[in-house]
């Protein structure tokens, strides 16, 4: 777990950078049917979300403004999609909002841990 933990430590901002791009794509492409899946589109929107602050809050855990501008986002691609033939759900918005902030509780569990084993 360390060795993931330094991973993503060391390389937070490409991924986070990976992270947000998908999240754009898969939320932005215009689809004729949502694809089967397992689980909700709440819990999906509530994983990515939480991969998506995870890194940020692993490497810059004070860094609140990030995880803010992540918040902000989601809610731009939320009034976005009706325009790219997709629905924009306020539920949505608040599954990313949980996501970011699950993300950030997992990080700082991480973080104490980490500590904890050196």
């Amino acid at each position: 777990m360390v060795k993931l933990t330094e991973l993503t430590s060391r390389y937070w901002i490409k991924l986070s950078l990976f992270i947000l791009l998908a999240i754009t794509i898969l939320s932005l492409h215009p689809l004729e049917s949502l694809p089967e899946a397992p689980g909700t589109d709440k819990t999906h929107h509530l994983i990515a979300y939480a991969a998506l602050a995870f890194p940020t809050a692993l490497r810059k855990p004070k860094r609140w403004p990030i995880i803010i501008i992540f918040a902000l986002y989601s809610g731009l691609i939320e009034l976005i999609q009706p325009y790219a033939n997709r629905y924009g759900e306020w539920m949505d918005f608040l599954a990313n909002i949980s996501g970011l902030l699950v993300g950030v509780m997992l990080a700082f569990s991480t973080n104490k841990l980490t500590k904890r084993a050196q």
